[in-house]
């Protein structure tokens, strides 16, 4: 079977840096229903097409194709005060944005003179990203998946 719109493809993945320093890998093969559904990056589904179990892709991604460029109006600088715990560098914590009301997802990324750098960005976003796949298995979406635009587990899903 190959890789069409409204399969269901599993995949065991390796992600590199522009160093080409490994930053991720599937420990447990991942899953994502094909054909658009935003289940994995666009430029690696566009090269998943038409593959079949066995077959490896190998895609570098500009940020623009990965994780998005920094943007500036997420990162933020908060005396220490504010926090309700004492902050270290990596800690993360979720929090309103101010001017959205949208919930973000803030990484302590600095500290000094009483104040720390909150950033909201993906750790990863502005870098060049390579993914590497190998194609585990290939199968027919089921209906539900279909109808829910995304994978169903092997002990089913529930809303």
């Amino acid at each position: 079977m190959k890789i069409v719109k409204n399969s269901v493809v599993t995949l065991d993945y390796e992600m590199f840096d522009a160093d080409n320093q490994l930053i991720d890998k599937t420990e447990e093969s991942i899953s994502y229903l094909h054909g658009g559904y935003d289940g994995i990056f666009p430029l690696v589904e566009e090269a998943l097409h038409d593959k079949a179990v066995g077959d490896i892709v190998d895609v570098t991604m500009e940020p623009d194709d990965a994780f998005g460029d920094q943007e500036e109006d997420l990162i933020r600088i908060e005396p220490l005060d504010v926090f309700p715990v004492e902050v270290e560098l990596g800690m993360m914590f979720e929090a309103d944005d101010p001017e959205t009301g949208e919930v973000l997802v803030y990484r302590i990324t600095d500290i000094a003179d009483g104040k720390a750098v909150v950033d909201a960005n993906h750790p990863l976003a502005g870098q060049r990203i390579r993914f590497k796949a190998m194609v585990k298995g290939i199968r027919p979406a089921t209906e539900e998946e279909l109808e829910h635009g995304h994978v169903h587990g092997a002990h089913d899903h529930h809303h």
